[in-house]
């Protein structure tokens, strides 16, 4: 079949190229001019497993009423005259109930297990370097009561076979020495050993070209403007050529990948598709001094905020903002990133340039994305993906191509359709 993808972020981009290992024509389609140019250009970076948790669970409301008011609150709601926001805030608030918890954990382990076996294949055969460390993740707590917490959400990933194991403060120290000038604050935490870390970005864009040399065709730099349908099928895409001009691209399949903007394209067509974006931060310093920078990837648990060594650089992303779709940088925000990383790694690392970034994240009520087959025959869904894009994104596409196939695929999971 000829399949167009639409979306070159990491989940479109292992779309298009599992799509073509089955055998398949694809063409991928995108506005930007090249790969990975907008929620995969500049995450955490944290392939987290052992972390494949909802945002929504009990705790998450009252949570949210503190934070309402607070410019650097770790999750912040903006109202909005979008009746999306609103509709996606009321079903969030439903998946928050203790029963949906479990619930929803089970298939987004399932799926991001399966994405890190199938991260790790691809790595070996085609040697694709991004700067990956496989030293785990180590979440640290400065609170006793979100410590305590935590051990119920490491007893649910250990009840799935996963080894989210509790550490001291001074176990803490010894996986991370870096973590030093803080230790005072830190009560405890807990380690994966097999989760990893690597730049999405490099990833992407090494796959991109991978696929192009096994015949996957890229239209970059080509807006897409609406999916045309009869008879239950999708007959075309309309696009906006780069040279200005409006053209029809056929096929017999067609995946929307396009991240938090995928609602605007499926649900003309009476699809539903309850995505809505959680805004992102991020700033990349240089380290300056190797000694003093982690090595481990970390989660600040307290702040929401991570870090994942990059070669010579350090990634710290965080936060997230329910207010639309402006990727506008709040000064503010920023700010307090690079307070953080000053307080954490005070001689580590280049305060005075700093690169900040802002992506949005394609968020479900429930976390759990949404891939497979849509009520329009020929159209699939593979996005959803909220803050896991990394960490399930190989996965993802190899799944949905096993689906475009009509094969069965191997993980446990929800699929639509």
């Amino acid at each position: 079949m000829k399949v167009v993808v639409l979306g070159s972020g990491i989940i479109g981009v292992a779309s298009a190229w599992w799509l073509k290992q089955a055998g398949h024509d694809v063409v991928v389609i995108d506005r930007q001019p090249g790969p990975a140019q907008e929620t995969s250009r500049a995450n955490g970076c944290q392939i987290s497993v052992s972390y494949a948790e909802p945002w929504a669970n009990p705790q998450t409301p009252m949570k949210l009423l503190k934070w309402l008011l607070k410019d650097n609150a770790p999750m912040a709601f903006r109202p909005q005259a979008d009746w999306r926001q609103w509709a996606w805030g009321l079903q969030f608030l439903l998946e928050c109930r203790a029963a949906r918890v479990p619930k929803n954990i089970r298939p987004m382990v399932a799926l991001a297990e399966y994405s890190l076996q199938t991260l790790k294949g691809m790595r070996e055969e085609l040697g694709i370097e991004y700067n990956h460390l496989s030293r785990g993740i180590l979440n640290f707590y400065r609170n006793s009561e979100q410590f305590d917490a935590s051990q119920q959400a490491a007893g649910y990933m250990r009840d799935y076979g996963l080894d989210r194991r509790i550490v001291s403060k001074e176990e803490v120290l010894q996986i991370e020495p870096a973590l030093s000038p803080v230790a005072d604050s830190i009560v405890g935490g807990d380690y994966t050993e097999l989760d990893e870390s690597g730049d999405v970005y490099l990833f992407t864009t090494a796959l991109a070209k991978k696929a192009e040399e096994a015949g996957v065709e890229f239209r970059f730099s080509t807006q897409i403007n609406r999916l045309m349908a009869d008879g239950g099928k999708v007959t075309g895409v309309e696009v906006v050529d780069p040279d200005g001009t409006f053209h029809t691209i056929t096929g017999d399949a067609y995946v929307a990948a396009l991240g938090s903007f995928t609602p605007h394209l499926v649900n003309p067509l009476g699809v539903s598709c309850p995505v809505y974006p959680a805004k992102g931060y991020s700033a990349t310093f240089k380290v300056v001094n190797p000694d003093a920078a982690p090595v481990v990837s970390l989660t600040d648990s307290e702040h929401k905020v991570v870090f994942s060594r990059l070669g010579d650089s350090l990634r710290m992303a965080g936060t997230a903002e329910l207010a639309g779709y402006s990727r506008s940088l709040n000064t503010n925000r920023c700010r307090n990133l690079v307070v953080l990383a000053h307080e954490l790694f005070p001689s580590a690392l280049d305060f005075d340039n700093v690169a900040f970034w802002s992506g949005l994240r394609p968020s479900t009520p429930s976390n759990v994305p949404l891939i497979g087959r849509t009520r329009v025959s020929n159209l699939y869904l593979n996005t959803g993906h909220g803050t896991l894009g990394w960490t399930m994104g190989v996965g993802s596409g190899r799944v949905l191509a096993d689906l475009v196939s009509g094969q069965t695929p191997e993980p446990d999971f929800p699929f639509l359709g």
